[in-house]
């Protein structure tokens, strides 16, 4: 299957070269503002925009139409916590034993994944270990070289000494590089900041909580950069007009994250009453990643690691229930990277079975993905005027969310991709 791989991305990119005025007819159409289904649905493209959305638009003379039958038409996916230079395998494997250009060749190819599967937008939420190389990828997307989704990129993560990434348990005379970039103070925080802006990430990922520990129903994990730093590694990315995303399970690191007025926690496992709170008031959201966790627990390699992943899900889906209730705003991330990528529209499979109605976890993968990413004015609805990333689904997302894993149209900034 790989073999052909780099063919069909060079005959891709080949494609992306071509604007024309397309028509897009479907037996359905989803409002994802109103969770109406239009019937049927149409959408009128020209170039990369969008002109024209409903049950009958405008048939220019020189447009193409595209009649995708039985289908429903929709915004494409967004998925806000992605690593595309991670597979399945030991993590530490792959970033001691593969080279940065190999990783990112993988990268390539897990970017094509993920839009074939139709994630036309994605946050990559650090290279681990592969510096900005994720900037190479991003760019080479933007040119059309390749084909693969919009990407807002961190370059590598950012962590403490000791802390969530680091290397640790391996031998401390080999001098073993972390997967993330050391800060251990708010001066070396801006610093690690201004040093990753400069070569092109577009936000901060910051690992504020970890290792996690859990004993029945007593979860904890310890944060690692305090209140005082978090707000100033926010003040500098605002200064640079950029978002601070955070890893942070639990309490008290996921509270302080708030406070300092991140963009999103990420996990989320345990957010207390005030850290919900906050978060609500401040749409600050929270990106639960149930997919790699279920993964996680289904191809662990003791029963005791299963258990223990069994016992962290099941705590952080009785916490999800509450985060619901409380009406801390969702994104959808997955994760993916850990798992195959192209995989990961199981999130939204695993969001509804644990609380939420199908149309909000469709909305916290489109309308909120693209407002956490910065794009809510160009992405995350079928509208005229935003780029025409449009996906189309058998059957009715509002009838079985399981039809978002079966993907089998794909248009990002008007290019078709998969029909």
């Amino acid at each position: 299957m790989r073999s052909i791989t780099l063919s069909v991305l060079l005959s891709l990119a080949c494609v992306a070269a071509h604007a024309d005025t397309t028509v897009l007819h479907a037996a359905r159409l989803l409002d994802i503002d109103s969770g109406k289904i239009l019937t049927p649905g149409e959408v009128l493209v020209n170039g990369e925009r969008i002109v024209a959305v409903g049950s009958h638009v405008d048939h220019p003379s020189d447009a193409t139409t595209i009649d995708l039958g039985d289908r429903t038409l929709m915004p494409g996916l967004i998925d806000a916590h992605v690593h595309l230079f991670l597979h399945p395998g030991a993590e530490d494997a792959q970033t001691f034993n593969e080279s940065v250009a190999e990783r990112t060749i993988r990268a390539t190819l897990a970017a094509y994944d993920d839009l074939m599967a139709g994630f036309t937008a994605e946050r990559d939420m650090g290279t681990e270990g592969a510096g900005a190389a994720d900037t190479a990828v991003r760019d080479a997307i933007n040119r059309g070289a390749i084909p693969g989704p919009r990407l807002r990129i961190s370059g590598n993560a950012i962590d403490i000494l000791g802390g969530h990434e680091d290397a640790i348990g391996l031998n401390p005379e080999q001098r073993a590089l972390p997967n993330a970039t050391y800060a251990n103070s708010a001066d070396e925080l801006v610093a690690v900041i201004r040093a990753q802006a400069k070569l092109g990430s577009d936000f901060v990922k910051i690992y504020e909580t970890g290792k996690d520990r859990i004993a029945g129903d007593d979860f904890s994990t310890p944060y690692q950069f305090n209140e005082d730093e978090l707000r100033a590694a926010v003040r500098e990315a605002a200064r640079l007009h950029r978002t601070v995303a955070v890893h942070a399970t639990g309490e008290p690191g996921a509270g302080m994250a708030a406070r300092a007025g991140v963009a999103s926690v990420d996990h989320a496992y345990q957010l207390s009453a005030d850290t919900m709170k906050t978060m609500r008031e401040h749409g600050i959201f929270a990106v639960p990643t149930f997919a790699v966790l279920d993964y996680f627990a289904a191809h662990a390699s003791t029963p005791e690691a299963a258990q223990r992943y069994r016992a962290i899900q099941a705590y952080h889906i009785a916490q999800f229930k509450v985060q619901l209730a409380e009406h801390v705003p969702m994104a959808v991330g997955s994760d993916v990277g850990p798992f195959p990528h192209g995989t990961q529209a199981r999130e939204f499979a695993l969001l509804v079975q644990n609380g939420m109605t199908l149309l909000a976890a469709i909305q916290a993968g489109t309308i909120n993905g693209a407002k956490l990413l910065g794009w809510e004015n160009d992405i995350g609805r079928l509208a005229a005027n935003r780029y025409a990333d449009i996906i189309a689904v058998p059957g009715n997302p509002l009838d079985d969310i399981g039809v978002l894993e079966r993907v089998d149209f794909v248009m990002k900034n008007g290019i078709v991709y998969k029909h």
